[in-house]
C-alpha cells in the first residue's frame, strides 16, 4: 500500500473506537517504511495493538475477533471461513478479485473496501462488520462456513477422506 493509504487506514481505525490488533509488516508499504502520524498512537493506546507479525490462524480463532482485513488471498479466506470470521476485503491481484467476489456477494461474509481508501469508508466499514444487523448476519454466515470447514476435516469428513486418498496414492506409487 501508499503511505497515504496506510494513513487514512490508521485514521479509519482510530476514529470508530473499536479495539484493534494491526499487523504492520516491514513491507507492507511500497518504496518506503511504514510510518504513522505522530497522534496516531496516543489517539489509540488504550485500545489499538500495532505488532510486526502474529500467528495469523492462533489470531482469527480468538473469541475477541470480530473481523480481518485481508487482501483475500486464498490461505487467509480459508483460516477466516474456518475460524468464523467476518472480512473487509481488499483484493490487489491475482485471485484475490475472485475471491473478494465470493466472499461479499456469494457467501455473504464480508465487505469490500474501494482501492481508492478513505478514512471514513474504513470507520464506517469496521462499524459495519461490528455492530448492527448486518454484523450479525455476517457473523452467522461466517459461523455456518465454520461448522462445515470442521465437518470437512473431521473424521470421515470430505477433506480428511480426499488427504487419505492422496496419501494412499502417493503410497501406492512407491
Amino acid at each position: 500500500m501508499s503511505q497515504k493509504q496506510l494513513v487514512e487506514f490508521a485514521w479509519g481505525l482510530a476514529n470508530n473506537n473499536h479495539c484493534f490488533l494491526w499487523i504492520i509488516r516491514p513491507d507492507l508499504v511500497i518504496g518506503d517504511s511504514a510510518i504513522l502520524p505522530l497522534k496516531y498512537n496516543a489517539e489509540t493506546k488504550q485500545r489499538g495493538l500495532i505488532e510486526g507479525w502474529c500467528p495469523q490462524e492462533e489470531v482469527l480463532n480468538h473469541p475477541s475477533i470480530g473481523g480481518f482485513l485481508t487482501h483475500s488471498g486464498w490461505n487467509s479466506m480459508i483460516e477466516s471461513l474456518s475460524a468464523g470470521v467476518p472480512m473487509m476485503c481488499w483484493p490487489f491481484f491475482a485471485d484475490q478479485q475472485t475471491n473478494c467476489r465470493y466472499t461479499c456477494n456469494e457467501w455473504e461474509v464480508g465487505m469490500e473496501i474501494d482501492n481508492n481508501v478513505k478514512r471514513d469508508e474504513v470507520e464506517k466499514l469496521v462499524r459495519e462488520i461490528m455492530e448492527g444487523e448486518k454484523a450479525k448476519k455476517m457473523k452467522n454466515k461466517a459461523l455456518e462456513w465454520k461448522k462445515l470447514a470442521e465437518k470437512a476435516t473431521s473424521p470421515g469428513g470430505s477433506s480428511s477422506l480426499n488427504l487419505d486418498k492422496l496419501v494412499n496414492v502417493l503410497l501406492s506409487r512407491n
